[in-house]
């Protein structure tokens, strides 16, 4: 119990970073400002790597900025990272990157079904990474959980994996708005028997060296911290194929 405490405390911390710097990004707009032009990040270039043989495995990687890869120069995103060490695994998976800067969980929701409907096949997993706009705008928690809830419907209907990569509210968000939000992707995960990394940014936020400028988004340093505890998950969460494949 005392493990999970301070588990809990420091990802509030994380979280509460979060928040106070998109809200200063973020003051009296209604949407999240463009993506910006390429700028030279200091960091890591994720390497390219060829795909190894074996069979191929589709991931869609559903989100918002965090997976765009905002500020960050092309193939540079965190799903990038994920790829390249999956396929360094020996994994032969592609991800196809449908990230959008400014997205909340209602315009994810939109475009979800467009998104699947538009891959070459259906895909093996489903990384989801919604809800930290959701926060910043202090969108209602029952708002949030009704869109997730709608998209991993969609998935369980296609009978697709998914695999959540989660967000939190700091308590200085209140009692009631955080304790109703931070606990919408365990309980999902639950329901759906989906793989969950609770807070996509711990470990991350917080830490000028693996954050850009604005203190929200990581830089490529930080990409490869998020990969190198993302891509594990996402390799076992991959379902087993059958002897054939």
């Amino acid at each position: 119990m005392e493990i999970i405490t301070l588990q809990r405390k420091r990802l509030y911390a994380a979280a509460t970073v979060l928040v106070q710097a998109g809200l200063l990004a973020a003051c009296d707009r209604t949407a999240e400002i463009p993506t910006p032009a390429p700028t030279a990040t200091a960091g890591p270039t994720v390497p390219q790597v060829a795909a190894p043989k074996g069979p191929s495995r589709l991931i869609l990687a559903f989100g918002d900025s965090l997976y765009a890869g905002y500020g960050l120069d092309r193939g540079q995103s965190i799903p990038d990272a994920i790829q390249t060490r999956l396929r360094q695994a020996g994994v032969n998976a592609t991800i196809v990157n449908a990230g959008v800067s400014g997205d909340t969980s209602a315009a994810g929701r939109q475009r979800f079904v467009f998104a699947l409907d538009n891959l070459p096949r259906k895909p093996d997993l489903v990384l989801i990474g919604l809800g930290g706009n959701d926060v910043l705008r202090q969108i209602g928690p029952a708002e949030t959980r009704a869109n997730m809830t709608a998209m991993l419907d969609e998935l369980k209907t296609r009978n697709i994996p998914a695999m959540l990569t989660g967000m939190m509210a700091p308590p200085n968000l209140g009692a009631d708005y955080t304790r109703d939000f931070n606990v919408i992707w365990p309980d999902l995960a639950s329901r759906y028997h989906a793989t969950l990394y609770p807070f996509i940014l711990d470990g991350v936020i917080g830490d000028t060296r693996l954050m850009q400028a604005d203190r929200v988004h990581p830089n490529p340093d930080g990409v490869a911290k998020i990969a190198e505890r993302l891509a594990p998950m996402v390799k076992a969460a991959l379902p087993t194929l059958a002897p054939s494949s």
